[in-house]
């Protein structure tokens, strides 16, 4: 139960009411207005009362009853609610109980005026953040209201990290020895802590996903980050996914849910690969960006924008923007900081680094050493899946290793010798082409077509595969056909 402090203005139906006078928008320590809702009965007090909260830059919605309490709920998400204990229709006790079985359920503190031990006893047993007891100071609902928002927000962020418990690893930090990397991280440094949107480009498999982690994490920012994957949601799952629907906006859509654009509040949205989206979705993120809000899918209550947002793209944006596949004015609104991450052929120094942090990593107290053999190989080797395949290389190295052998060669990796000759050319269009092509080829051949094992190899998905082999007109061998129809009938 709070504690009534010794000083500042109180407010009750019998001693009138006394004011502090405002102390300008107070916001929330640079974190965003709290949405509050006031369940008052009493018109003067709902009044005062509300006026106080807005003066101190709060967003705030007042209904006269429980009822009404209950339905603005499930209109509107609200971080705080203030219910009065005394109410027509519905009590605030069971407008309390209505309340905790929505799906985002604000905090909510119980407003009574007769403060007996019993009624707070009921109320925090019904899930209630509080309880005050009118006569009540100012001051103290206006703290109170800060704590039970600090409260609600831990809430959905510890929701939404135990739903990626299992699929998001711990975030690492940037392993490197190049120094153009070390002047990108060096930039992140200064750009993290600042609200600036900042664009992650380069190829697949460069890193672009751990170094929007840990611009988060250099950003002490009190949120949570998200993570949306825009190459492998279809366009209405993402349009949910990043904006959240209301109940009834279509079928099966039972509650209402945040997306993560709201889970993310006071935290960093990150979209990966932001360049594969859908024209209506880019008009939408741009008409998101440039208002600052945004509506929930069939819904009709704005949304405050409270993130800050991270994107990363393996495609030129500013070449999709002139050929009127990428709209001009996202672009613009996404590319405020932008960080271009070399590929891993350019980063020959950190190869060796690289592939021992994942030995290290993968194959715990029993890790082998690389031979220079070893080395020469990588460091030749064009890395066409960059450091995922890099990984993978050694994660499959782990596996297939006896467990006397103490050392890895040369001959022990899955890499085909085909060098990249002329350091000079790679940057050819042409020359990358033909390298990957025949990457894929020797890689194919090496797993007898088995395109899952290819895949897992070449650090690309199965899709993303079976578009390449189409792609390059590669036709499947005779002789793989025949073993796999052997194997099928076996």
């Amino acid at each position: 139960m709070t504690g009534t402090p010794s000083q500042g203005p109180r407010v009750s139906p019998a001693h009138g009411t006394r004011q502090t006078p405002p102390h300008g928008t107070a916001g929330n320590g640079g974190a965003g207005r709290i949405r509050v809702l006031v369940a008052e009965d009493e018109e003067n007090l709902a009044q005062i009362l509300c006026s106080f909260l807005r003066g101190r830059g709060h967003h705030v919605v007042c209904v006269g009853d429980g009822k009404a309490a209950v339905q603005s709920v499930r209109d509107e998400a609200f971080d705080v609610a203030l219910v009065d204990i005394v109410m027509p229709e519905m009590d605030g006790l069971e407008t309390l109980r209505h309340l905790r079985a929505e799906p985002d359920p604000p905090e909510v503190i119980i407003i009574t005026g007769n403060g007996t031990v019993e009624t707070a006893i009921n109320a925090m047993k019904l899930g209630a953040y509080d309880y005050m007891a009118k006569p009540y100071r100012m001051a103290e609902i206006d703290v109170l209201v800060r704590r039970a928002w600090e409260k609600h927000q831990l809430a959905r962020e510890n929701r939404y990290l135990q739903a990626r418990l299992s699929r998001v690893d711990a975030t690492p930090e940037v392993i490197t020895q190049y120094a153009p990397m070390h002047a990108v991280l060096s930039l992140l440094e200064r750009v993290a802590t600042t609200d600036s949107p900042v664009l992650i480009t380069g190829e697949s498999g460069t890193g672009k996903t751990l170094l929007a982690r840990a611009i988060h994490r250099l950003s002490g920012r009190v949120g949570p980050m998200v993570e949306a994957d825009s190459s492998v949601l279809a366009e209405s799952v993402l349009d949910v996914e990043l904006f959240g629907h209301e109940r009834g906006a279509f079928t099966g859509a039972v509650a209402r849910k945040s997306g993560l654009i709201e889970l993310g509040a006071h935290g960093t949205l990150f979209i990966d690969e932001v360049g594969v989206l859908s024209a209506k979705l880019q008009s939408k993120l741009a008409r998101t960006l440039e208002h600052g809000s945004f509506f929930r899918v069939g819904g009709t209550q704005k949304v405050e924008i409270e993130v800050r947002l991270v994107t990363s793209s393996n495609r030129d944006l500013e070449v999709a923007s002139r050929e009127g596949r990428f709209r001009d004015d996202l672009l613009y609104r996404l590319n405020v900081v932008t960080v271009a991450l070399p590929p891993l052929r350019e980063r020959i120094v950190d190869i060796p680094i690289l592939a021992q942090h994942f030995l290290t990593q993968l194959a715990g107290l029993s890790t082998p050493v690389l031979t220079p053999d070893a080395i020469a190989l990588m460091q030749e080797y064009s890395w066409p899946g960059n450091i995922r395949e890099l990984r993978n290389v050694i994660e499959r190295v782990v596996l297939v290793a006896r467990g006397s052998d103490r050392e890895i060669r040369a001959q022990d990796l899955p890499l085909v010798t085909a060098p990249v000759a002329n350091r000079a050319s790679v940057g050819s269009e042409t020359t990358l082409a033909e390298l990957e092509r025949q990457h894929i080829d020797a890689v194919l051949a090496q797993v007898n077509w088995h395109q899952g094992n290819a895949a897992k190899i070449l650090g690309i998905s199965s899709k993303t595969l079976y578009r390449k082999i189409r792609e390059y007109g590669f036709a499947r061998p005779r002789a793989a056909r025949d073993e796999s129809a052997v194997v099928t009938k076996a």
